[in-house]
């Protein structure tokens, strides 16, 4: 069916009377959104998988400070420290930190790499019959697919045991790469009209080096190439409870379903634009910048830009600055200030100076000019969407790829509040809605 005349006069009837008074929100003192006026989320659960600070109290008041991410109580920054200085890549050691809630020590993440390394599998001929048979243009969309699918191969799919839902949630993790560099091959090779790889995975491998493996004609990648994406899937893997996808997991495991359906519940969450796809924005924002201003390095031609995005005349004309600001960091995002050190050496790995050049200086000046125009009730800084797009690109990944990646990531975090939703309670969540309408009267159908 298309969009019609009539459809669209149906429209205007569904909006008329679905429509409701915004002043109801404050009269009633519903928090839309569940945020409260300044943006901060309203208290719905409680958990032990990661916390966000981004204010302190000092003589009573919250203030905003640099900001914290923690994973099981452990500061994100020492733990990226921890594995990079020692040389070693992160996904699987923290994966086994946000299952398990404890650093696993030499002996134990070697078992847990072999555990991942061997459900690394698909069913018999699941890519040829799932994934190939209806490429989808929409890499998130195929991902949700394949693994309401996998629930049929699954000879135990509903039992929601804890050692059954962790058996589930493993292997998901484990196959989250496939699914997504698989999906994209069948999209560019039957709606684009490239040629077609199906690489398997290597099990001395870890994932981020498979990923790369996976998706590049010749699978070759550089030591840098894989430490920064390894470092990326660490810094996406969780983001607290209240992230809309972790909610929903949250939500959607607390009816007593199957673990498929929440985790494609979750990925519909993350596909949407407010929530996993920022970072091509990002990078979509940058690409006309670097067609608009001449001299990248005259910040005063920047920042005529960076005043044209607020006052909607440049881009997608939405006055947002894509990349900076956060709904819960003010002063710094710290999952940014991991990234960047990084960031720089792969740009001069690649010889993306000058690309890098201008990240950095939009991050300087961005928060100037947007205090300049805006009035802001907290500080605005650099998310982690801000470089996050421009490494993707660096690595040669397809844009397609660039909001499975963060699935990738975060199916870790989805698995570990799973467990916590269904280990903590038997409560079905279930919030309150306030009627509004009042009451109408029945008319036969002859008399309206």
């Amino acid at each position: 069916m298309k969009v019609t005349p009539e459809l669209e006069r149906l429209t205007d009837v569904c909006v008329s009377h679905t429509s409701l008074d915004s002043s109801f929100y404050a009269k009633y003192e519903v928090k839309r959104g569940l945020r409260d006026l300044n943006g901060k989320g309203v208290l719905a659960g409680l958990t032990q998988v990661s916390n966000i600070q981004a204010v302190k109290n000092v003589d009573g008041k919250e203030v905003p400070c640099e900001g914290k991410l923690s994973y099981r109580g452990y500061d994100i920054k020492d733990l990226t420290r921890g594995f990079l200085e020692e040389g070693r890549l992160g996904f699987e050691e923290i994966t086994y930190l946000l299952v398990f809630g404890v650093l696993p020590g030499k002996s134990e993440l070697k078992a847990f790499k072999k555990l991942l390394a061997n459900q690394r599998s698909l069913p018999r001929n699941f890519v040829r019959d799932v994934v190939m048979k209806a490429p989808s243009k929409d890499i998130m969309n195929a991902l949700s697919r394949c693994v309401l699918t996998l629930y049929s191969y699954d000879s135990n799919p509903d039992d929601i045991s804890l050692p059954n839902v962790l058996r589930q949630c493993l292997n998901l993790i484990s196959v989250f790469p496939m699914l997504a560099v698989y999906a994209y091959q069948a999209y560019n090779h039957y709606e684009k009209g490239k040629s077609l790889y199906i690489h398997n995975p290597k099990k001395d491998l870890s994932t981020a080096e498979n990923i790369l493996r996976m998706l590049r004609p010749d699978k070759k990648y550089t030591p840098l190439e894989a430490t920064i994406l390894d470092l990326a899937l660490v810094i996406h893997m969780e983001h607290g409870g209240g992230n809309n996808s972790t909610f929903t997991t949250h939500v959607v495991s607390s009816s007593g379903t199957d673990t498929y359906s929440a985790i494609a519940a979750a990925l519909g969450s993350l596909k949407g634009p407010k929530h996993g796809g920022a970072n091509i924005k990002v990078v979509s924002m940058f690409e006309e910048m670097k067609k608009e201003v001449k001299d990248w390095e005259d910040e005063e031609e920047v920042k005529a830009y960076l005043r044209r995005l607020l006052h909607k005349e440049a881009f997608d004309r939405r006055g947002l600055i894509y990349g900076m600001g956060h709904a819960v960091y003010s002063i710094s995002d710290p999952r940014a200030e991991v990234f960047k050190g990084l960031v720089e050496r792969l740009a001069k790995e690649k010889g993306r100076m000058k690309d890098y050049g201008l990240y950095n200086m939009v991050e300087r000046l961005a928060p100037q000019v947007i205090a300049e125009e805006r009035k802001i009730y907290k500080g605005v800084s650099a998310n982690v969407d801000f470089y996050s797009g421009f490494v993707y690109s660096m690595l040669n990944l397809p844009i397609e790829l660039y909001t499975p990646m963060f699935a990738i990531a975060r199916i870790v975090g989805w698995s570990a509040h799973r467990m916590e939703e269904l280990i903590n309670t038997d409560k079905i969540i279930r919030p309150a809605y306030k009627n509004v309408l009042e009451d109408a009267v029945y008319k036969p159908l002859n008399e309206r």
